[in-house]
């Protein structure tokens, strides 16, 4: 596939985020406008795959949005550092799924995990997975690894299995809070344990690269690994996304040939 046309497909499988101490409902309502409005500047584009914001937000952007397949996505369970009981956490992200949201990001909880005890963090993503599925069975589950924090191949494996086995329906690199965030040899490594997934169960897991994500390079970076170990399958939004909004705007750019700063 030559590049631009890369770059064209990725532009359907950005997760549009804004995560911001600073956001308003005014600002994300206003983002979610230009959604709304992209295909009256861009009619040969796909949208973005999703709008990612905080919880408090899910109900705004649900309401605001034109198109049922720009999905509502959270980041539940307090992200980023996923440090509050379990009951928080899964009241936070049960209260985003009643008000819109049609995804969920949640962090691994490290604070388990890391001290080699993977059961608590296995029970948080089950009883989270559970509980927002009651609401809406349709709802879909990201895990987030962290693997910045996990500094051995071993550990990422572990974590990738741990999360699809306890229900994830993505796993995804990193918050983008932390340094490093998602890189080559952390996605290389969770694609493979997710094609081993598929082979033992034939259940397709969806992967996500976020955080440092940024330059069209990027974009066919992270599109060929995924091309190459999991196959041409997974090259869709319903199994790859990318935590990637700065990438919107040099995607855009790339394919107009000129700067577009549209988001």
């Amino acid at each position: 596939m030559e590049k631009k046309e890369i770059y064209k497909s990725v532009l359907g499988m950005i997760d549009l985020t804004s995560l911001n101490g600073t956001d308003t409902y005014t600002k994300i309502a206003g983002m979610t406008e230009k959604v709304n409005r992209f295909h009256e500047s861009f009619p040969d584009y796909p949208l973005p795959a999703s709008i990612c914001v905080y919880p408090n937000f899910a109900g705004t952007v649900a309401r605001v949005r034109n198109n049922p397949d720009v999905h509502v996505t959270v980041v539940g369970g307090c992200f980023p550092a996923s440090q509050s009981p379990l009951e928080v956490k899964v009241a936070e992200c049960v209260t985003a799924v009643r008000d819109g949201a049609d995804e969920v990001d949640i962090v691994l909880a490290l604070n388990s995990f890391l001290e080699g005890r993977p059961g608590p963090a296995r029970e948080e993503i089950e009883v989270i997975g559970r509980e927002i599925r009651s609401v809406n069975p349709s709802v879909h589950l990201k895990v987030i690894l962290e693997t910045g924090a996990l500094k051995e191949r071993a550990l990422i494996e572990d974590a990738s299995f741990l999360a699809m086995e306890a229900g994830a329906d993505f796993i995804k690199t990193s918050t983008g809070k932390m340094q490093p965030a998602a890189t080559p040899e952390a996605a290389r490594i969770m694609c493979g344990c997710i094609r081993e997934y598929f082979r033992k169960t034939g259940k397709m897991i969806g992967f996500k690269p976020a955080g440092g994500i940024a330059t069209p390079e990027d974009a066919v970076t992270y599109w060929e690994i995924v091309s190459e170990t999991l196959g041409e399958a997974w090259l869709d939004k319903r199994y790859f996304r990318f935590g990637a909004s700065r990438m919107a705007n040099n995607l855009l750019s790339a394919l107009e040939g000129r700067e577009v700063k549209y988001y």
